[in-house]
């Protein structure tokens, strides 16, 4: 559903190829949504075959035709049906990393550590790259405000985790081993 919205969405500004439409997802949206061109094309075709866009076969110079996408009436639609069905729902976040953590104490503290120091700069390479982008339309600035908020808690949150295994490592002579470390 988010996807085939934010795909009917993109169109509705403007006419685009598959190939537009997956690099302006990847370059502005791709710290918070991941979207592989193979999802972004069969998303295009189910889209087409149901009547909600159209394409027409552009070919420029040497390059091989490519389509270029835009919406129907009927995309209208389903459009604004999948717009108020994604804003009055709420499903909760998926953190896949935070399997991880359930067995953080299954490595030593160190390495730990220094994994979760990675991560940080991970994240925190995430938020400058969502500050890169300036000011946009309203509805554009609040989902980048949105994906700010939680990388921002993400980078405190990882602060804290950080800052007790340090705490808790000084606490522990190198030869006695590792200790719970608990779940964050």
């Amino acid at each position: 559903m988010e996807r085939k919205l934010l795909l009917l969405g993109l169109l509705r500004s403007h006419e685009m190829h598959g190939y537009q439409l997956h690099e302006f997802v990847d370059t502005h949206l791709g710290a918070s949504i991941h979207l592989k061109k193979p999802t972004t094309y069969n998303l295009l075709n189910k889209m087409a075959d149901d009547g909600w866009i159209t394409y027409r076969v552009e070919q420029e110079g040497n390059r091989p035709p490519r389509r270029v996408y835009g919406i129907t009436p009927q995309g209208e639609t389903a459009f604004q049906r999948l717009l108020r069905d994604s804003l009055a729902d709420y499903k909760p976040a998926e953190f896949p990393g935070e399997i991880g953590l359930l067995f953080l104490d299954a490595i030593p503290g160190q390495e730990a550590l220094s994994l979760l120091q990675k991560r940080r700069a991970i994240v925190e390479s995430m938020l400058r790259t969502l500050h890169s982008h300036g000011e946009h339309p309203e509805g554009f600035q609040l989902m980048l405000l949105y994906q700010t908020r939680h990388l921002s808690a993400e980078l405190e949150w990882l602060d804290e985790v950080i800052a007790l295994l340090e705490s808790r490592s000084q606490d522990h002579s190198p030869g006695e081993g590792r200790t719970d470390q608990g779940h964050g």
